[in-house]
């Protein structure tokens, strides 16, 4: 080796990095969120903290770091035939809403624990992706329904003119749910038949989910699982930022946007515990 060479290395390494206070950063945002972040949340939550490094640089620095995200897997279909009454697509994958309560999506998916079959059946807000109810069952049954709805309609006083999507699923035509969006004055839409891109919010959802809490864990029993699944749908709704929502979490969107009041007008939509939280953003 030339003597120029050993002595140009060896400089190198006795310089000082100058994003070793980015890189401590990272890997603390990459280990509070439990290796559920890629590069552009992190660079979302990094503009948070303070760091104005573009997405290229955090990338490159990740990199150097050996970290990045987990990989997501896929699905479960509940689609049967037309069983019952097909409703129109009014949502036509246009899954803006200029407000809280105006568009909802529920979907239905498996789990498997072992050799334990696990049904997830979520609401979420099409305005800022929240979780609004959820039943976990291990049977995929009209009773699993009735418990999401029922927990979603005791959340608020009023949800006339609320558009609730979902797929063709046989839960979905059943009389029994029909009846009950019918009575809370909930307009029912669906998606076109085998078409998952009609329903995308749901489908990233249970992607995302699995990604970061299924697959990144290794579970004992179905009653780990459905622990660990209410401190993640917690973590999703109040931690977890969000790139559609300019790199802010779901509820934080909402407080940012409707203040205080609207959570508490709207029974408790946002835990009291959360508010800290949240002002630490303003």
């Amino acid at each position: 080796m030339a003597r120029s060479v050993f002595y140009y290395h060896l400089k190198r390494l006795k310089t000082i990095d100058k994003y070793s206070n980015e890189k401590e950063s990272i890997k603390l945002i990459i280990h509070e969120h439990k290796g559920r972040y890629g590069y552009r949340r992190v660079t979302a939550e990094m503009h948070n903290r303070g760091f104005m490094l573009n997405h290229k640089t955090i990338q490159r620095l990740m990199g150097d770091l050996g970290l990045k995200s987990k990989i997501r897997m896929v699905r479960y279909r509940s689609y049967k035939g037309e069983v019952g009454k097909i409703a129109p697509n009014i949502i036509d994958r246009d899954f803006t809403a200029e407000a809280p309560n105006r568009k909802w999506a529920t979907d239905v998916t498996q789990i498997k624990i072992g050799s334990v079959k696990l049904y997830l059946s979520p609401i979420l807000d099409m305005f800022n992706g929240e979780i609004i109810s959820y039943n976990i069952s291990r049977k995929p049954d009209m009773e699993q329904i009735y418990d999401m709805l029922d927990k979603a309609f005791t959340r608020f006083d009023s949800l006339d003119g609320l558009i609730l999507h979902s797929d063709q699923g046989w839960q979905y035509q059943h009389y029994g749910y029909r009846k009950r969006l019918e009575e809370h004055h909930i307009v029912q839409s669906m998606s076109r038949k085998g078409n998952c891109l009609d329903n995308a919010m749901a489908e990233n959802f249970f992607g995302l989910m699995k990604s970061e809490l299924l697959y990144a864990e290794n579970f004992e029993s179905p009653e780990a699982f459905i622990k660990a699944l209410d401190k993640y749908i917690e973590y999703y709704n109040n931690k977890r930022i969000k790139a559609r929502l300019n790199g802010k979490g779901a509820t934080q969107k909402i407080f940012l946007e409707f203040g205080l009041f609207f959570f508490y007008r709207n029974n408790n939509r946002l835990q009291p515990e959360n508010c800290n939280r949240l002002l630490f953003f303003l």
